[in-house]
């Protein structure tokens, strides 16, 4: 076990992981806590944005960002609230990146281990070519 300063209230804690950097149990109980209080807020009012929600549930909107692109926070797509693919930019209401780069970056990534398949198949064909000895008693 690592021992760390919590980023949010300044105390030792014994880090053992997981998805909140740097945060000890009760910062992220209390992170989790106004997590529940933003998703009901959301629920009652679809039409607020960003800065609406920022300033009623008491949380940043660096933080509200964070929710939406690990996906924890989704919008309706009437909603005013939007933020920028990371790799073209276009609006988006969840996730990291928009439709259309995620399929870019899945065929890319497919293309790539089918190029690795091919250079397998290859090495399979060479080395099946080679001459064999068996040794009779």
């Amino acid at each position: 076990m690592d021992v760390r300063n919590c980023r949010g209230c300044g105390r030792l804690y014994n880090y053992i992981g997981g998805s909140y950097r740097n945060l000890c149990p009760d910062c992220v109980r209390k992170l989790e806590e106004k997590f529940d209080i933003v998703k009901d807020y959301i629920e009652e009012n679809h039409s607020a944005t960003m800065n609406q929600i920022s300033e009623d549930c008491d949380v940043s909107v660096r933080q509200l960002e964070k929710w939406v692109r690990e996906e924890r926070l989704c919008f309706a797509d009437d909603s005013p609230i939007g933020i920028p693919c990371e790799n073209c930019g276009k609006t988006i209401k969840s996730g990291r990146y928009c439709e259309a780069c995620k399929n870019t970056l899945a065929n890319q990534l497919g293309s790539m281990y089918a190029i690795n398949y091919e250079e397998d198949d290859e090495k399979d064909k060479n080395s099946r070519a080679r001459m064999r000895y068996l040794d009779r008693k």
